[in-house]
């Protein structure tokens, strides 16, 4: 299944990369045909290439929209060398054979990026190259198809070692590239139109193999710009579940990117510690504090820049990633000493606003939960108000309990995570959990705060958490029960707030 190109249809929009392979084609004596830039593009080569208007006898029309859609030139691509009956009618009508097809699409998506008007966006839908494409990539059997300019360099490696010829193995790797192509653009074009929340089409390129998935006999993919997100200072490849806790680490630091030092230390995707003060060093020593033990192998995340003196605390501690908006040179360094470790440089890249995730035999898609619980969405439901420390101290943990897995609860104090209880069947079990860990590590829950991720359907958990010195409460609410938990709250003079919003995170 060795075939000759004899003939080549060349028609891109970018020709960074094309003269070697319009050299090596000429080198062989490959009949071109070619339109508009791309033929002008060879002509100045001084290679001869022939128009496509000489062929369908019809020239470029509507402002350049319509070039190659011609039944001459797609006879061309789709005959089937071995069937007599299409020989006849090429022979017939007239139609070239064609063996080759290069076509580099319009830059829809580099358009719709660039915040062009809709005019431009809509001139930039390929046509022509989409339609070439696809026929020369269902006739793979006799047509070789390179659908884009990242296949420049591997096609003409093949012909240069092969002599201007392919196989069938490699005519159908092509077709494969090429329905990729097609099938990614065609999706970007219908998100840009779609407004219907009932449709999902997703399509990401370049996807990372992973050493494996969760655990050593699953295989693990990423798809997704990882590049744009972070810049990689140093260390060994990132795994899957290391890359499920960063994306936990950076959504939970976006509910701190305008505070004050802050300082995340999270071990499978939940918090294990967390402070804010005056500088980075405190708040991370504060974080480690928080919970020594889980901190090793953890994850490290700040909101602002990570400094020599803090990467030398950092130092002392195992730990498989940190993460920094920026880090002083020397800090790099410092951290550079462990040679696995994981440094990553965070860009200001905006998340994606929809969450997806496999379920059964489908996907379940929603919304990101973009909802920080603030100051002016707490409803105070108790006699008892809560000082202005004790409301710092409420929506710190509140910011906390939105990014721990429920159920959950979240002990803060003084703009620290004193404990939590994680991913618990009873809310009731997450808080003895929570106060449990609090007392191992020596933490004064005195005037400490709690926050909830959903509300409490009876008082139990408000009256252990009194009962341990808990003095304020941050909840949805929305309980049928809630008045039960409010009473218990009057009667012993504890502050709770409402927020409305529930936090769950599955």
């Amino acid at each position: 299944m060795t075939k000759k190109i004899n003939s080549a249809l060349i028609s891109v929009f970018s020709k960074d990369g094309l003269e070697p392979i319009v050299r090596k084609l000429h080198e062989h004596n490959v009949v071109i045909y070619s339109t508009g830039g791309t033929e002008e593009f060879i002509k100045n080569l001084g290679i001869p290439v022939v128009p496509v208007e000489d062929v369908t006898s019809y020239p470029s029309i509507l402002g350049g929209r319509v070039k190659t859609l011609h039944p001459k030139i797609f006879g061309g691509i789709l005959n089937r060398q071995e069937n007599a009956k299409d020989l006849e009618e090429m022979k017939e009508f007239e139609i070239p054979q064609i063996d080759l097809v290069i076509v580099d699409l319009y830059p829809f998506e580099k358009t719709v990026a660039s915040g062009a008007s809709e005019s431009d966006i809509i001139e930039k839908i390929d046509i022509g190259g989409i339609s070439l494409i696809r026929a020369a990539g269902k006739n793979f059997k006799d047509t070789v198809i390179i659908p884009s300019m990242d296949d420049y360099t591997s096609f003409l490696e093949i012909i240069s070692i092969q002599n201007c010829e392919t196989n069938l193995e490699q005519r159908k790797h092509f077709a494969t590239r090429a329905f990729h192509i097609s099938s990614h653009y065609d999706t970007a074009i219908f998100n840009y139109f779609n407004t219907d929340q009932t449709y999902y089409k997703s399509s990401i390129e370049n996807g990372q193999v992973l050493r494996y998935g969760e655990n050593p006999h699953q295989k693990g993919f990423f798809f997704g710009e990882f590049d744009k997100m972070f810049t990689k200072l140093h260390g060994k490849e990132l795994s899957y579940n290391n890359l499920l806790d960063v994306d936990a680490a950076v959504n939970l630091i976006l509910e701190f990117k305008n505070n004050e030092p802050t300082f995340a230390i999270l071990k499978h995707n939940n918090a294990c510690g967390l402070a804010t003060r005056d500088n980075m060093k405190d708040a991370y020593l504060s974080a480690l504090a928080c919970d020594p033990t889980s901190a090793f192998g953890g994850v490290l995340i700040a909101n602002d820049k990570i400094d020599a003196e803090t990467a030398r605390e950092i130092n002392n501690l195992f730990c498989e990633v940190v993460i920094a908006p920026s880090f002083e040179n020397e800090a790099v360094s410092i951290l550079q000493e462990k040679k696995n470790r994981i440094i990553l440089q965070q860009n200001d890249v905006e998340l994606p606003n929809m969450q997806v995730r496999t379920c059964l035999n489908g996907l379940l898609v929603q919304e990101r939960n973009n909802v920080t619980d603030n100051k002016l969405a707490l409803k105070n439901v108790t006699i008892t108000e809560p000082t202005n420390q004790e409301i710092e101290d409420l929506i710190f943990a509140s910011k906390i309990c939105k990014n721990t897995k429920s159920n959950t609860i979240v002990l803060a104090k003084n703009a620290t995570l004193v404990a939590s209880g994680t991913g618990q069947t009873s809310r009731v079990d997450a808080l003895k959990q929570a106060i449990e860990k609090a007392n191992s590590f020596g933490f004064e829950l005195k005037n400490a705060v709690m926050a909830s991720d959903a509300f409490f359907p009876f008082p139990d958990c408000v009256e252990i958490a009194h009962q341990a010195g808990i003095s304020a409460v941050i909840q949805p609410g929305g309980s049928i029960k809630d008045e039960l938990s409010i009473d218990y709250c009057n009667q012993n003079k504890v502050a709770m707030v409402f927020t409305g919003t529930r936090h769950f995170k599955h």
